[in-house]
């Protein structure tokens, strides 16, 4: 059994170490002329009779070093790469193989991708500083400077609903889907059993609420991965996180993927159709309980809270249900208010460190905010807020949520390193929750 399948029987078991996206940087054949590259995000190679089918050649950060893995087991020229989805962890890389074709000859390679990652490369363009300003956030927690290419190798071949493919005699079957994007491709391989699920499986909860982009698709995606159940495969390659192998993990991770977003979906619109506000509906909503710990739906990227809120916004719209919150005073100056209410910003940075000392966070973080608001400049507020943020940080475990909670003490002048995954490994290993 190779390092990768030892991995994924330890995640699927619940004795793997670390974050499910720690990526063993390694390629490794799973199959019959199948290969996968573990990384923070993967890549699916297929050998064929007339060149290598792969999905997702590469991230922004990894591409040459995928490329350089794929060229120590094939000299085989890329005869099509498919993009699963438009996110920069899975759209490069086939300027190597590009590169190469033209040196030595041979035609270049062909890129398929739904017709919606063009639009999204466009965005992309258009809101490049604000891309970078988030991911940094999400990834780094604040530390460091921002930054987002601008430059993309966009698709040749693109389709709408479905398109079948044939690479050397190999058959993929793709189908569209709306799920952490609008432009998800997910690829049946049947000569192999294959299933590349790209990010609609990832092996944490679906990336279904992330508060700081685009419209998430609950239903859609549960629909999706019912779909790829039905396919019957015999390994699945994720996005992200280890292979799963065997038919009936494979089906049963798929359907339980689809029903824990399909209940939250179910239980948010019940509750809105009977009119409550979003906070009410945050608060009533909650996963199936027999789904919470299952290794491949835990809350370690994204979390239940985000994803019913970003329910919420598919059907609702931005307004919550609280009228003063339709038109409301700008924050500073509900802060100063509240400042001058409770006796000053000294009492209000005060209480917040009292509450997150008793692990009352939630609330320590308004105060903390409310008394930095009202008085952005005072030294004593800000390091107190700092101080706030980094309980706050380590008592979270979705990637999403340390990222902001991070940021914020960072900006506050606390001096944190390091990567969030590796900030969240440390804090797991340490029982400092």
């Amino acid at each position: 059994m190779g390092e990768i399948q030892q991995r994924a029987e330890a995640m699927w078991n619940g004795t793997a170490d670390g974050h499910a996206w720690r990526g063993l940087n390694a390629l490794e054949s799973v199959g019959d002329r199948v290969w996968f590259y573990s990384g923070f995000a993967n890549m699916s190679l297929f050998e064929t009779d007339g060149g290598l089918l792969i999905v997702d050649p590469g991230a922004f950060n990894n591409a040459r070093a995928k490329y350089d893995a794929v060229r120590e087991v094939t000299d085989a020229p890329l005869h099509t790469a498919i993009y699963s989805h438009g996110h920069m962890d899975h759209v490069w890389g086939v300027e190597h193989y590009a590169a190469e074709a033209a040196e030595r000859g041979h035609p270049a390679p062909r890129v398929v991708a739904h017709e919606n990652v063009l639009p999204r490369f466009e965005r992309y363009r258009r809101t490049a500083g604000y891309n970078g300003i988030i991911n940094l956030r999400q990834f780094r927690g604040g530390v460091g400077e921002p930054s987002w290419p601008v430059d993309y190798w966009p698709p040749d071949t693109t389709y709408r609903d479905a398109m079948s493919l044939t690479v050397g005699g190999l058959r993929a079957e793709l189908r569209h889907a709306l799920g952490e994007t609008d432009d998800a491709t997910w690829i049946h391989v049947p000569e192999r059993g294959v299933l590349c699920t790209g990010d609609l499986f990832i092996w944490v909860a679906p990336n279904a609420g992330n508060p700081q982009k685009v419209q998430r698709y609950c239903q859609d995606w549960a629909v999706a991965l019912r779909e790829m159940a039905a396919c019957e495969a015999e390994l699945l390659l994720p996005g992200h996180g280890p292979p799963i192998f065997g038919a009936a993990r494979v089906r049963q991770a798929l359907e339980e993927t689809a029903e824990y977003l399909e209940s939250l979906e179910a239980q948010t619109l019940a509750a809105m159709n009977r009119g409550v506000t979003l906070d009410e509906v945050v608060q009533q909503v909650q996963p199936p309980p027999h789904l919470i710990e299952r290794p491949y739906l835990r809350a370690t990227y994204d979390e239940p809270e985000f994803i019913v809120r970003n329910i919420w916004r598919r059907y609702g719209g931005w307004y919550d249900g609280q009228p003063a919150h339709l038109k409301p005073a700008t924050e500073a100056a509900q802060a100063a208010e509240i400042a001058r209410l409770a006796g000053g910003t000294t009492v209000l940075a005060a209480r917040a460190e009292e509450l997150a000392a008793t692990g009352d966070l939630r609330l320590a973080c308004h105060l903390a905010d409310w008394a930095h608001l009202a008085a952005p400049d005072d030294a004593a507020v800000r390091e107190a807020r700092g101080r706030v943020y980094v309980r706050r940080a380590a008592s979270e475990d979705s990637t999403m949520a340390v990222g902001v909670f991070r940021t914020a003490a960072v900006e506050m002048g606390e001096q944190l390193e390091g990567a969030v995954f590796a900030a969240q490994e440390r804090s797991q290993s340490s029982g400092d929750r």
